[in-house]
Formats: structure tokens, sequence, C-alpha cells
């Protein structure tokens, strides 16, 4: 029902333009120079219109129309690195809320100083996954430091990942009770009235991968068990996906996988302002906007590009 609902709305998106189009030419039609102030402005609304429905063509792959889950981790840099990763938890949240996606937060750990070590977002609304996907990689700032006594310039690293959020309905996925190994431990926080005194956090183990997840953010054992078994499918996708690219590399040629070290985007808040995308070579001075959750150009530019690449 919800796949019908959606491509119900897509269709709906269509018709209307298709509509206002239509409205538009017979204006236009009728020669009377007298209505081109109302006209030119319409016309740039439906160029706008077209514009995100031509995005939604790009859209197309296996998951895209599906929820994602977002994952930031604090690299090189310390006590700056994971203050960068909070400002990351920030800018996706705020995108989130500009195109009315729902979020939860299934897993966080704090930093000792400041900032965050880690973050899991399960991100809710049509397309998240399709349009999340182009900001996984490496994120570098750029910036005089706050907590540098002498305010020199640091560069601090955070590693995004993006994975489908695939719930239960992914049949292709199977885990096997036999290959888990599951622990119970208390959650933990920064201290005071927040630490947990129940064990309710949990850890799970996939033995044959070596993959390990963990969710602590609920109160409830029974509900990040739950959320650690979700997380866990998605990344048991991911890491089919990644084989089966691999596979075909064999044949089309070399097989880059996107790992720690090259950065995907760079955020400059000193000498000068500017984030620049190094995959598309897009960029904006205006990096508070950005820092604000102004991410759509830079995704768009990444699925425009991605044709051009295969």
């Amino acid at each position: 029902m919800k796949r019908l609902a959606d491509l119900r709305s897509e269709v709906e998106s269509w018709r209307g333009i298709q509509k206002h189009i239509q409205d538009i030419l017979e204006l236009a039609e009728m020669g009377d120079e007298s209505l081109r102030p109302e006209l030119e402005p319409e016309t740039d609304a439906i160029e706008k219109q077209i514009g995100r429905l031509e995005l939604q063509v790009l859209l197309g792959g296996k998951y895209d129309r599906g929820g994602a889950l977002l994952s930031i981790n604090a690299g090189a840099g310390g006590t700056d690195s994971q203050d960068w990763a909070a400002m990351l938890q920030r800018m996706y949240l705020r995108w989130c809320e500009r195109r009315g996606y729902q979020t939860e937060i299934l897993d966080l750990t704090e930093g000792e100083e400041a900032g965050i070590k880690s973050i899991t977002i399960a991100v809710d609304g049509l397309y998240a996954y399709g349009y999340l996907r182009a900001e996984k990689g490496v994120h570098r700032l750029v910036r005089l430091s706050p907590f540098d006594s002498a305010h020199r310039r640091h560069t601090s690293f955070a590693q995004v990942e993006v994975l489908p959020d695939l719930g239960d309905e992914d049949t292709e996925i199977e885990i096997a009770p036999d290959d888990l190994r599951i622990d119970i431990y208390r959650s933990s926080s920064a201290g005071g009235q927040n630490v947990q005194k129940n064990a309710t956090a949990v850890r799970i183990t996939h033995i044959p991968t070596g993959i390990v997840v963990s969710c602590q953010n609920e109160r409830s054992q029974m509900q990040n068990r739950l959320n650690a078994m979700r997380v866990l499918r998605a990344r048991l996708a991911e890491l089919q996906r990644e084989a089966q690219e691999r596979q075909l590399a064999d044949l089309r040629g070399e097989y880059v996988k996107a790992e720690w070290g090259s950065q995907i985007r760079s955020y400059v808040l000193h000498p000068y302002q500017m984030v620049k995308d190094h995959r598309t070579e897009y960029e904006t001075g205006n990096t508070q906007a950005v820092l604000d959750g102004d991410l759509d150009a830079f995704m768009e530019a990444f699925l425009r590009h991605q044709p051009e690449q295969e």
C-alpha cells in the first residue's frame, strides 16, 4: 500500500505539471502582452518543478525510494574531530527537517571533552536513501580550533556512512541465529543522572563477517536489539552489493572502494570560506548555509554527475 501511495503521488505530480503547462500555453497563445509579467514567474516555477522531477529519474536505484541509516564517526583530530562529527550531526538533522523527514537516533557515543565519537540515525522519508547516498565518504574541516589555546588552524576528519534501511522487508538478507554473538551491557553516557543502572545496551557480532553493531539509545533492551538487527541487516546488504560490484569490476576494469583516506568534501572556514565537493567540483562560499543543512545543491550535483561517470 505504501508503494502504491508513492507511485500515485508521483503520477499526480507529472499530471499536475502537465496541466500547469497547458494552462500557461493557452494564456500565451492569446498574444496579450499585458499577461507577460504574470506568465514569466509561472514559467520559472514550471522549470524548477521539471528539474525536481528530472532528479527523480536519477533516483532509480533499488533502495533509493526508501529510508536510510546514516552513521557519523569522528576520525583523526582528537577533540576537534569529535566536535566536527557533532557539527555534521546537526547539519544532517537540519537537512532532514527541511525536507520533512522523520529521524530517530539509534546509537550515540559522546566524546570525552566535546562533540561525539559516533552516531547512527534512522532517516525515514521518500527518497531519503537516494539523496543521502551522495554523502557517503570522508568529510574534512579546516578551521581555527576552539580547543587550541594558541587558536591555531586545525584539520579534522569524519567518516559518513549511508546504508539503506531495509527493516524486515528484504528477504534476500538471511541471518542465521547461530551466526550471531549478542552481548548485553550498560549504556554509556557523559555521566550523572543519565547513566543507565540496568543493562539495556546491545552489541551484536556477526561471526562469519566480523561485523559488529551496537545500539544503546533506547531504555528497552528489546528495542535496542531490534535496532541493532536493523543496522546489521543493512550492513550485510551493503557487503553483498560491494561483492557484486567487485565481480562486475573484474569484467569492466579496476574496482575502487571508498575508504578512509581521501575526502569527498572539504569545508574550509579559515583562512577563507568555502565548501567544495571533490567528486563533482561543485562549491559554494556560503559555508554557514551548508552547515545549517542547505545540502540539496551538492546532492543534485552528485546525482547529475553520476551518469557521466558510468
